[in-house]
C-alpha cells in the first residue's frame, strides 16, 4: 500500500519541522512538501497533489481558511486538517463548513496528532473500498463508530490484524477495566511504542477511549478502556 502524501503549510519553520517529524512517526504517511506562505501552499497543492494538507490558519499573504475554500472551489481531491492556535467558535464553524477533516489546537500533542492521522487513513481506506454504504457504515465513517475494526482490509500500514485481534480481546465489551501502553506491551509481548500504536489506532477507530492517569508518582500516563 502506498503511503499517504502530506503537505505541511506552516509559516513558523520550527513548528513546520515538528509537524514533519510527527508525521514521519506515523506509519503509512510521508511528507512531500512544506510551504510557508499562502501562494507557495496553493502552488504546491496543485503540483504535488497531496492526499492531506496540514494547514495553519494564519499565513503570510493570506488566511488558511481562504486557502481551504480555494482548494475546495477548484475541486482538488485533497483533505485538510486545520492546525491552529485559534480557539474562537466562529473559526471552528467556518472550518467545518469548509469541509476540514479535523481541527487541532496548538500546541500540538503527538498522541492527538497520531490519532487524527490514523483516523484519516482508516476513513480513506473504507471509502476507497466502498461501493454502496448503509447507515451503519456512514456512522462509522463520520463518527468513528467501529464495533470491530480488525478486518485486514481496514487496517492501515503498521497494524497487523492478528495482533490487533489480540489487543481487542483484552478489552471485552462491558468491561470497565483499562490498560496503559506499558501494561498492554507486557501482555502481548511487544514494546511500549508498538502497544501505543495499536491503542491509538483503536482510539481513532472509536473502539477505545483514552484518558490521562496522573497517579501518585511520575509523569501522567494515557490509560485506555473500551468505549
Amino acid at each position: 500500500m502506498t503511503d499517504l502524501r502530506v503537505l505541511i503549510v506552516e509559516d513558523d519553520h520550527r513548528i513546520a519541522d515538528l509537524h514533519r517529524r510527527f508525521t514521519e512517526k506515523v506509519a503509512g504517511f510521508e511528507v512531500v512538501g512544506i510551504a510557508s506562505d499562502y501562494s507557495d501552499a496553493a502552488e504546491q497543492a496543485h503540483i504535488l497533489k497531496p492526499d492531506l494538507v496540514l494547514l495553519d490558519l494564519y499565513l503570510p499573504e493570506g488566511n488558511g481558511l481562504d486557502l481551504l475554500l480555494e482548494l475546495r472551489g477548484q475541486n482538488l481531491v485533497v483533505d485538510v486538517i486545520l492546525i491552529t492556535a485559534a480557539r474562537e467558535a466562529e473559526t471552528l464553524q467556518r472550518a467545518l463548513r469548509g469541509g476540514v477533516f479535523d481541527y487541532i489546537i496548538k500546541p500540538v500533542v503527538f498522541n492527538r496528532f497520531e490519532e487524527s492521522l490514523n483516523k484519516f487513513a482508516l476513513t480513506r481506506q473504507r471509502l476507497a473500498k466502498a461501493k454502496d454504504v448503509d447507515q451503519a457504515e456512514v456512522d462509522r465513517l463520520m463518527h468513528g463508530s467501529v464495533e470491530n475494526p480488525s478486518s485486514p482490509s481496514d487496517t492501515p500500514k503498521g497494524i497487523d490484524p492478528l495482533t490487533l485481534e489480540k489487543v481487542q480481546a483484552l478489552f471485552p465489551k462491558g468491561s470497565d477495566g483499562g490498560l496503559s501502553a506499558d501494561a498492554l506491551g507486557k501482555a502481548i509481548g511487544a514494546s511500549r511504542s508498538t502497544a501505543r500504536r495499536y491503542l491509538e489506532y483503536l482510539v481513532s477507530a472509536g473502539f477505545l477511549e483514552a484518558d490521562v492517569n496522573y497517579g501518585t508518582v511520575g509523569r501522567p500516563e494515557r490509560f485506555y478502556r473500551r468505549r
